[in-house]
């Protein structure tokens, strides 16, 4: 895989209703109000979400939060499209370090820094790609579109993964592998929900079989390779 396709593969997101600065001192508040985001979300979770707060947070006026961000709802979208864009340099870097033969060693990476990012970084366990849990923030109309404004949120990842995976899928049907990576992260979603309920770290077992399940899934829809 080439510098240039794999850099294309892994191009940020430019989610709705954002404006990323281009000024340095402009891009270093804009990264802290995204962190000072995270953190609250750690801290008190994502129903007390406020731009107040997180303009305090961030050490900088509530004016220079909205020159950036319309509401909650962009942060939250910022928040998650930046999330996506580090997971997708993480599994990037591990296909190039690590290089799986198929579906089924594409899908164990994936799992593992998705994992990885769940106990590691700020304010994940409440906004992955989307909110992650059940409450949603007062004024946030459409959590189910946080990084496309057309597609659902694990939508728009599959048609990434898709993107990064390239020829380890081997198919000649895309919209077919694009819907199989749908259900794929729908049912891992819903599995790794379900690990990290009671254990912040992720009961082991839960993560074993949602790779398992993947895994099987994605073989028996694809192939081995």
């Amino acid at each position: 895989m080439s510098a240039d396709t794999r850099s294309h593969r892994t191009a940020g997101w430019t989610g709705p209703g954002r404006r990323r600065p281009v000024q340095q001192r402009s891009q270093e508040r804009y990264e802290r109000i995204l962190d000072a985001c995270a953190a609250l979300l750690d801290e008190a979770g994502a129903g007390a979400l406020t731009t107040k707060e997180v303009a305090h947070r961030a050490q900088v006026p509530i004016g220079t939060l909205y020159q950036f961000f319309a509401g909650k709802e962009d942060l939250l979208a910022a928040l998650a499209g930046r999330n996506l864009d580090h997971y997708l340099h993480r599994l990037d870097d591990r296909l190039r370090t690590d290089p799986p033969t198929g579906p089924a060693g594409f899908t164990d990476l994936a799992v593992e820094e998705f994992v990885a990012m769940k106990r590691t970084v700020p304010g994940f366990g409440q906004v992955d790609f989307g909110l992650a849990g059940p409450a949603v923030p007062a004024g946030v109309q459409d959590d189910r579109h946080l990084l496309d404004a057309e597609l659902d949120n694990n939508a728009a990842v599959a048609l990434r993964l898709q993107a990064l995976g390239g020829e380890l899928f081997a198919t000649a049907d895309p919209a077919a592998l694009t819907l199989a990576l749908r259900v794929a992260l729908e049912a891992a979603d819903a599995v790794l929900k379900l690990a990290f309920r009671g254990d912040p770290d992720g009961d082991p077992a839960m993560i074993t079989e949602c790779k398992r399940l993947v895994r099987c899934y994605l073989v028996d829809q694809l192939g081995p390779r």
